[in-house]
């Protein structure tokens, strides 16, 4: 029992010592200390007003959500795509499209990052916002994959079978059956691509032009000159967006798995 009372314990100081850094930024956002650090002399929406006001983070704002928005488009679709040829179909090299589409899950981000960069460098590409989106597409697909083949093995055959042999083509019956039995995944699968291009840092610095910023990177070059309390605001909505984007995918899938043929 006292082997248990201290693992219990130390979990404890784990789990504390993860989450203790977020608090701090969440109760430092509200402080309207204009040092932005303790104590806390009084709560106040004026840091979020302020960052409101502030055109560069608007700006990298934007920048995040639109590059968001297209890497989990691309990577959500070609992932989807992907999923239903590895689970459905059997063929040569199956195995090494498996490891080929996961492996940037394995290689190091700083390792692809400048592998990719000099691959373009060698086609003659300049670093751009596209390439931004390509990187964050790589690096987002493997956990499309992952979250879509995980449902698509669970979800009978039969079904598109049944579909087929009463007549409908292969695009009605992907649509009207594998579809909607997929959504959950794919709803999933997209919105933790959001997140993982939205979160993204050590890859975008290698990637992104001169003069193109997104919110990590903004509040990186921010905390090179000090640490102003309008970080602390920026933290609180990058927190409520990446804690509160996995949220809403789970909140997803169990309804739809709730949800009959």
């Amino acid at each position: 029992m006292r082997v248990w009372s201290l693992l219990k314990f130390y979990t404890i100081l784990v789990y504390a010592f993860m989450f203790a850094p977020i608090l701090v930024v969440l109760a430092l956002a509200f402080n309207a200390s204009q040092f932005g650090g303790f104590p806390i002399e009084g709560l106040s929406l004026r840091w979020f007003y302020k960052l409101a006001e502030n055109e560069a983070i608007m700006r990298a704002m934007r920048t995040s959500l639109a590059l968001g928005a297209l890497t989990a488009l691309i990577a959500t679709t070609l992932g989807v795509l992907a999923s239903l040829a590895l689970v459905r179909y059997q063929f040569r090299g199956k195995a090494f499209i498996t490891t080929f589409l996961i492996s940037p899950v394995l290689v190091p981000e700083t390792v692809l990052a400048v592998g990719l960069l000099i691959f373009l460098r060698w086609l003659h590409m300049p670093r751009s916002f596209a390439l931004l989106v390509i990187g964050h597409s790589i690096i987002a697909l493997p956990f499309v994959v992952l979250v879509v083949q995980a449902r698509l093995v669970g979800i009978r055959k039969d079904y598109e079978e049944a579909a087929r042999s009463l007549g409908a083509s292969p695009f009605q019956t992907f649509r009207e059956v594998t579809l909607p039995l997929l959504l959950p995944a794919v709803f999933a699968g997209a919105l933790f691509a959001f997140t993982i291009s939205f979160d993204n840092i050590t890859a975008t610095i290698f990637w992104r032009p001169s003069g193109l910023e997104t919110v990590p990177t903004q509040i990186f070059g921010m905390l090179r000159n000090s640490v102003s309390p309008e970080i602390n605001a920026l933290g609180f909505v990058m927190i409520c967006i990446t804690v509160g984007l996995p949220l809403l995918a789970g909140a997803l899938a169990r309804y739809f798995s709730r949800k009959k043929i």
